[in-house]
């Protein structure tokens, strides 16, 4: 397998995330995507094989998913366990614990790579991942952790100052959304509900990954469903970094979009737009959106105020992950590859 130049990729689990990864892994020019798997004929496996993976093979998961999604008129071409000799990497997109069974299961027995997502507790995988902050530790793992959507917007913009000015500790207070826009079982609501054990688990999160960051996180729960938004104080180590310093780094990393509430971006719901005006796909925002404004530098302490579209920004590192644990390429030249293949940074 190591030797092709097309990686043979499946994705496992077919929701809000697997769906999006599926398709990101077929526009890559230096992987093909050999199939996707599930156990049940949800509302996203029967939409997405009936368009732009009409062509690509579908599998069970397990052997009670054949039937399962056979008689709901999905042609199935074997279970996952079956397709594995060809494949040189499983994306997993389960829910949690379903993956840990999976890895036990399926993946280490048949000795073939996998990447497991933000919901799993982080001992699934020897390294958390995130592309901007440790993209070397990956290469040649053969299990790997992509982060939350939320710690990943946090280590990409965290990262991002760090490698220029240093940062001596960082306080991120969060306001999660209740719910993706799909998920109505959430709803309606009519609550703010605060997360009382502090730290949130992000800080934790974001630790795994950048262990010598000193990051404290509290968290509370809205009723919305387009994003979740981040309010960061930073305690910086070069005291002579200016506001401007700070934009200049966040314009200069393409995975971090500025916004300007003075234009009219001034909420989440209008940043979302921009999205649609873009005709991006699926009005998805890889990117971490700060708010050029919020940006500020007070006696060597930075703050700024970000947005994070909780069902894509971890896309993109799913996609550069595959790339380090196969060895395929070096950071900024898968960056650059799928930047480039899903538009990010247009």
């Amino acid at each position: 397998m190591g030797d092709r130049f097309m990686k043979s990729i499946i994705v496992n689990g077919i929701g809000t995330i697997g769906k999006r990864v599926a398709e990101a892994v077929k526009k890559q020019d230096d992987m093909e995507l050999a199939g996707i798997a599930d156990v049940a004929p949800n509302t996203e496996i029967r939409t997405i094989t009936e368009n732009f993976l009409q062509d690509v093979p579908v599998y069970a998961s397990t052997e009670e998913g054949i039937e399962n999604l056979e008689s709901a008129g999905i042609e199935v071409d074997g279970t996952l366990e079956d397709a594995l000799d060809d494949v040189d990497l499983v994306v997993d997109a389960t829910p949690s614990g379903i993956d840990m069974k999976n890895k036990e299961n399926v993946y280490r027995p048949n000795n073939v790579k996998a990447i497991f997502q933000g919901g799993s507790d982080s001992e699934i995988a020897p390294v958390s991942f995130n592309a901007d902050a440790n993209f070397e530790e990956a290469k040649g793992e053969d299990f790997v952790r992509v982060v939350s959507c939320n710690t990943t917007s946090l280590c990409r913009t965290i990262s991002t100052v760090e490698e220029v000015f240093g940062i001596e500790d960082v306080t991120a207070n969060l306001v999660r959304r209740g719910g993706d826009p799909k998920q109505d079982s959430r709803g309606p609501i009519n609550s703010i509900i605060p997360v009382t054990h502090i730290p949130s688990h992000h800080g934790p999160d974001v630790q795994e990954v950048m262990p010598g960051i000193d990051i404290k996180t509290l968290a509370v729960k809205v009723p919305t469903t387009l994003s979740h938004v981040h309010l960061v104080t930073v305690d910086l180590e070069d005291g002579d970094a200016s506001e401007e310093d700070v934009r200049e780094v966040f314009r200069n990393n393409s995975r971090i979009m500025m916004l300007s509430a003075e234009e009219g971006f001034d909420s989440t719901a209008k940043v979302m737009e921009k999205m649609r005006d873009m005709h991006k796909e699926r009005n998805d925002m890889n990117e971490v959106g700060v708010w050029e404004e919020t940006v500020k530098v007070d006696k060597g302490k930075l703050y700024w105020i970000h947005m994070t579209h909780q069902e894509s920004i971890v896309v993109p590192d799913n996609i550069d992950a595959i790339r380090a644990m196969l060895e395929m390429d070096d950071a900024e030249t898968s960056r650059e590859k799928t930047d480039r293949s899903l538009g990010i940074g247009k």
